[in-house]
């Protein structure tokens, strides 16, 4: 027997409401956000514009080698922090939170 609901079983009559759709769209929009930010501070940062920010320095070490060794690291902390904020707050807007 084939759930006529069920996306696994290969059936194309299967739809998704607006509300998962709009649902995804903010989860997928935030996630290559916070991934571009990312890529930018570890490869752009730490490679591609090394040589331009190190002219710069903080604690006595080029800012371009700071973003290769700390710096992205700093950054991925702390995208982890804004996705988990951001995520409640997606979550809450489409009902799916599970404070109560």
């Amino acid at each position: 027997m084939s759930d006529e609901n069920n996306p696994d079983d290969g059936d194309s009559d299967y739809v998704t409401s607006e509300a998962d759709q709009a649902y995804w769209k903010a989860n997928i929009r935030l996630l290559v956000t916070l991934m571009s930010i990312w890529f930018l501070v570890s490869f752009g940062a730490g490679i591609l514009f090394r040589d331009f920010l190190d002219q710069f320095s903080i604690g006595g070490y080029p800012l371009g080698f700071w973003f290769a060794q700390q710096g992205a690291i700093y950054v991925f902390i702390a995208l982890i922090v804004i996705y988990v904020r951001q995520m409640r707050k997606i979550e809450k807007r489409f009902g799916l939170d599970d404070d109560e």
